[in-house]
């Protein structure tokens, strides 16, 4: 999908879950989209979303990095860690796919710029068992001390989006969606305002 008609060209890939993937609202209103398009306000972009829901970091090494690489990015969101947090993934092997997908990247361009947003705050969504929800926000934690360590040691961009909006979506259940565990339309708006 391309985006803006002047400026530089800019490759621009999308890795992730089911939140790169817009499950919860509607495709146009999700992240990868709107992030298009700002970007597109400057710049010929050409946007490819490879997200699958339900991904975990071993899956998108293993089913979507390949084709990234194969388009040389010049930018790449990576939105994934919430099915890691859910699943209880290891930290260590996080972090090992997680140096994979970057090393690959890198590789196929060394110029390229790889947004992570880490996992949102996985203690809020109401689908959550109430008493599971405590371990499921310092699982959360966790997994994003672990992303922010590895922004500091490849020179990578963090966009906290469990910090900055786990609060407005454990005050207001109205950000959710219908499955009560995925953002509407207005719940990912307030992931954009992070992320633009």
């Amino acid at each position: 999908v391309t985006f803006g008609s002047s400026g530089p060209a800019l490759t621009y890939v999308v890795l992730g879950d089911s939140t790169a993937a817009g499950e919860g609202g509607t495709y146009e209103s999700g992240i990868a989209i709107s992030t298009a398009k700002e970007l597109g306000r400057t710049r010929q972009v050409t946007m490819t979303n490879l997200s699958v829901s339900g991904a975990r970091m071993h899956d998108v090494r293993e089913r979507q990095l390949a084709a990234a690489a194969a388009l040389r990015p010049d930018l790449v969101l990576l939105a994934a860690g919430a099915n890691d947090v859910t699943h209880h993934t290891g930290i260590r092997s996080m972090r090992a796919n997680l140096r994979a997908i970057v090393q690959t990247l890198t590789a196929a361009n060394p110029n390229v710029k790889i947004v992570l947003t880490g996992s949102p705050d996985m203690g809020a969504p109401p689908r959550i068992p109430w008493l599971l929800r405590g371990i499921a926000s310092l699982r959360t934690k966790q997994v994003n001390r672990m992303f922010r360590a590895e922004v500091a040691r490849s020179h990578l961009q963090f966009a906290p989006i469990a910090a900055a909006t786990g609060p407005l979506f454990r005050k207001d259940h109205t950000l959710f969606a219908a499955d009560q565990f995925h953002p509407d339309d207005r719940g990912y708006a307030t992931w954009i305002l992070v992320l633009n």
